[in-house]
């Protein structure tokens, strides 16, 4: 590597040396030339953005070359719609793009399109609140898939280029390296094993190397404004990682405030500085970062995790290139550069308190990782469903920073490289039984650790013998280039391969979701009554695709949606998380779901294909979206679900429209509301075959629902049904089997995957029609006679005298308020879920209105702080003419004199 110009530390930034670099010249106590060149700072801000530059070209090459080795969109034909971001990520992005243009249904506060009314600012800034994401806007309807990658990259590329920038303000060198090294923190393992495909997390990667800078900012009294900006600006776009990007931020101030030769107060002021800092900026984030944390309060939890470490042989594993998994830290940041940080400890030109607290910072961040508490305090006090080892970022880019220590004045000498040669044999040597070693693993390992040593050579030829003081360690450079980006390219490739074998996937936007799309907005009615597009490959279809549906598939789905809809017969993935449409017409009344579409394929979806599929529109004559009930009043505690998802639906619909056969031979139980209906009797077989045979009345559409079965059903000898039930992470919806014959005998025979099927109760149901025509026509005629839906309010026109509850197809999550004709708003009042307003028989109107909470209070917090803010700018910039009149009075003393 070639080496750095040496320079005096600036006072004008207040830049302060580290212990044994406080001499003129001196190189971590090395003597140096006695009165170094000084550089001046527009020089050196020219020296930082070709390497910011340099890093953000480099990181996108590398990161597009890793896709096209696997051949996936848009570089191949295959899917990169791997878990989340075919199912939540991509569709979410696609309805912030309609949102942005004015076609959405809904507004920034009230998603309209997916869980029958949702807290969309919440989603909002849990997934789409990066300043990145307003691309979207840039690109047509049909390349929202193309959107995302470019903001991906452009997220990726602006990391890499702000831990260029970072590394030259903590140490002066060479740019190229720090060029490579940012690259090489980008595109960690973390990346490319995690965020990759979780693209608000990146945010997180780019926050990191900002709040570090925000904090050697407030070391030296500079950017007071500036840097509370900064770090809102972190917690607005994610704050999830940016909590993870603070926490290590601070460990970095610490470090530098510890191996700085400054006075106790100049580190006590600093430290004062950087708390305002954060406390400032994280306060203008409230509005959005209150909202996100009381949606989680509401939201539906997910089963508590244990937080179980991994062998520390996997931790090394997973340093060395082309190792994927969810389950061990990704620790790769490129064999060169790990080698470079590893010979810190080793390098005795740097100080000897620098070495120590760096590599004592990273061991206790890598021992933090592996320690149920600190592996809490990390997750902001909950252990996440999922990926353990989301702060892993952090991890890497300390890493990095310890390599460009040691680097920065000149390469280490021998002893600190073979040093680091022999940490790295020793780590890829324990890792070689683990399973997440690919077979690509120690042959790029071995070709970047050949390249490395070369371009070492190459710098140790030129420092010894004096030849080619400027072609080798430009080949050092080259080579050093080479040896990361290759290794990284095939690390990113092979990552995205195993990834399409070993997780769920969803295929690329094509043919089905554009025809799908036209044929909704064709059929389109709200808010006269919704259009529910059924299922399409992926997830969130109405966010993608348009309509009004019940799939909803987000970190924030309330717990009152999702235990509605499961009482309800609906299913759902992600340990309830992810609520998905059900075809049924007693649902479809309650919820005002008048079109609904269906879609079968032409032929098998592929990773790499998307077939057309043949669309049908089917128009259903349901209530509005209100209705009201007489004979209920609020509030109805007496009145909760049961245990059957048939007798719930009646419930709530108002009217008994299904027969239910009952098994008999035990308790009834208060959960049970009917046991009115025929005998169901139950035979368990041989093997995993069950009948069971009941009686219902002819022509009846006959429902089976067990929500924890997996295997077939079939009803007498027709085609059967698949069923896939695992709770708690799935819930299986009712389906229907086919119809009752004219004998009015009911056979249903199952094909058990897992031995004898657990039922409910009730687990079948028999829906007659005629009755569920007279149910709807009962609520038309006493319902609202117009609905008008604006962003997030709703108001409906009801017949005269209307008494009783008037109850609305949506879900009574928090935000709501409420009034009847002319009356104050107050508070939502629940009813069996969904919203509801009292009737006095004088009103004639219903109208509501959401706001998010937490939305006031976290005005008012950054109202607050903008007022800190703004004293904060005043006095500093107070503080700066007092200085220069100051210095303008003493300058003119002189000349007197």
């Amino acid at each position: 590597m070639p080496p750095a110009a040496e320079t005096v530390p600036d006072k004008a930034e207040g830049a302060r040396t580290e212990r044994g670099s406080e001499r003129p010249g001196a190189v971590d106590g090395t003597e140096g030339p006695a009165r170094p060149t000084r550089l001046i700072p527009r020089a050196r801000r020219s020296i930082r953005v070709r390497a910011a530059v340099a890093a953000a070209l480099l990181t996108c090459l590398v990161f597009c070359l890793g896709g096209l080795l696997a051949g996936t969109h848009p570089f191949g034909p295959t899917t990169r719609n791997t878990v989340d971001l075919g199912q939540q990520y991509l569709p979410y992005h696609a309805y912030w793009r309609k949102l942005l243009l004015g076609e959405a249904d809904g507004d920034l506060f009230l998603n309209w399109s997916t869980g029958f009314g949702s807290n969309f600012l919440g989603d909002y800034g849990t997934y789409l609140s990066s300043p990145f994401d307003l691309m979207v806007v840039l690109f047509p309807a049909d390349r929202i898939e193309l959107a995302l990658y470019v903001i991906t990259a452009a997220k990726i590329a602006a990391a890499g280029g702000a831990m260029a920038v970072l590394l030259l303000r903590l140490r002066r060198g060479p740019w190229p390296v720090a060029a490579v090294l940012g690259a090489a923190y980008a595109l960690c393992g973390w990346t490319l094993n995690y965020a990759a495909t979780v693209p608000m997390w990146l945010d997180g990667l780019l926050a990191f190397p900002l709040l570090c800078l925000v904090g050697e900012w407030a070391r030296a009294g500079r950017r007071p404004v500036l840097g509370p900006l900064i770090v809102a600006l972190a917690w607005f776009a994610n704050f999830y990682t940016a909590y993870m990007a603070t926490v290590g931020a601070a460990l970095v101030l610490a470090v530098r405030l510890l191996t700085a030769d400054d006075t106790g107060r100049r580190r006590l002021a600093g430290l004062v500085r950087a708390a305002r800092a954060v406390l400032v900026g994280v306060a203008l984030a409230a509005p959005l970062v209150l909202v996100i944390f009381l949606a989680t309060r509401v939201a539906d939890p997910t089963p508590e995790v244990t937080f179980t470490a991994v062998a520390w042989t996997e931790v090394f594993a997973r340093v060395l290139p082309a190792t994927a998994s969810v389950a061990s830290p990704a620790l790769f940041i490129g064999t060169p550069a790990l080698a470079l940080a590893l010979t810190l400890p080793f390098n005795r030109t740097v100080a000897p308190r620098v070495r120590i607290a760096w590599t004592a910072a990273i061991c206790l961040v890598a021992l933090s990782m592996q320690w149920g508490p600190t592996h809490l305090l990390w997750h902001a006090g909950a252990s996440p469903n999922g990926i353990p080892y989301r702060q892993t970022f952090v991890l890497c880019g300390l890493l990095l920073i310890a390599a460009w220590i040691s680097t920065a004045r000149g390469l280490p000498g021998p002893a600190a490289l073979l040093g680091a040669v022999a940490l790295l044999a020793a780590m890829a040597f324990a890792a070689r039984g683990s399973a997440v070693v690919d077979r690509w693993t120690y042959p790029a390992f071995a070709a970047a650790l050949i390249l490395a040593a070369l371009a070492a050579a190459a710098v140790l030829i030129a420092r010894r013998y004096a030849v080619g003081a400027r072609v080798l360690p430009a080949l050092a450079v080259v080579l050093l280039v080479l040896a990361q980006a290759g290794e990284t390219a095939i690390t990113g490739g092979r990552i995205e391969e195993k990834q399409l074998s070993q997780v769920s996937w969803a295929p690329r936007v094509g043919p089905w979701q554009d025809d799908m799309s036209r044929a909704t907005a064709r059929a389109d009615a709200w808010p006269q009554h919704r259009t529910d597009p059924g299922e399409v490959p992926g997830g969130n279809d109405p966010l993608l695709v348009g309509g009004q549906g019940a799939d909803y598939y987000s970190s924030l789905t309330s717990e009152v949606y999702s235990r509605t809809l499961s009482s309800l017969g609906f299913g759902f993935y992600a340990k309830g998380r992810h609520p998905v449409s059900l075809d049924n017409p007693v649902t479809d009344a309650i919820f005002s779901i008048g079109t609904r579409m269906r879609s079968t394929p032409s032929a098998p979806v592929r990773t790499d294909a998307l077939p057309e599929a043949a669309i049908t529109t089917t128009d259903t004559a349901v209530p509005p979206l209100v209705t009201v009930r007489p004979d209920v009043r609020l509030p109805a505690r007496g009145t909760r679900f049961g245990d059957s998802a048939f007798a719930n639906q009646e419930l709530l619909l108002g009217s008994q429209v299904y027969e239910v056969p009952t098994a008999r031979g035990g308790p009834d139980g208060p959960e049970l509301r009917r046991t009115d209906g025929p005998e169901l009797r139950r035979t368990d077989g041989p093997g995993n075959a069950t009948t069971l045979t009941a009686s219902c009345p002819a022509n009846a559409q006959v429902w089976f629902w067990a929500p924890e079965y997996q295997g077939t059903a079939a009803l007498g000898g027709g085609a059967p049904v698949s069923f896939h039930g695992k709770l708690p992470a799935v819930r299986g919806p009712m389906q229907p089997l086919g119809t009752v014959p004219a004998s009015g005998s009911v056979r249903i025979d199952l094909r058990g995957e897992r031995g004898a099927p657990k039922l409910p109760r009730q687990p079948v149901g028999c829906l007659v029609q005629e009755r569920l025509d007279a149910a709807v026509r009962q609520l038309t005629a006493r319902g609202a006679t117009a609905v008008h839906v604006s962003g997030h309010t709703l108001t409906a026109e009801l017949p005269a005298g209307s008494t009783g509850t008037a109850v609305i197809a949506a879900p009574r999550i928090s935000g709501w308020s409420c009034a009847a004709g002319d009356a104050s708003p107050a508070h939502a009042q629940r009813y069996l879920g969904l919203l509801a307003v009292s009737l006095d028989g004088k009103a004639t109107s219903v109208s509501c209105s959401y706001r998010p909470p937490g939305l006031r209070l976290g005005g008012a917090i950054a109202a607050v702080a903008l007022l800190a803010l703004l004293a904060i700018g005043y006095r500093n910039r107070f503080l700066r003419r007092t200085a220069r009149v100051h210095l303008e009075c003493t300058s003119g003393s002189s000349d007197g004199k």
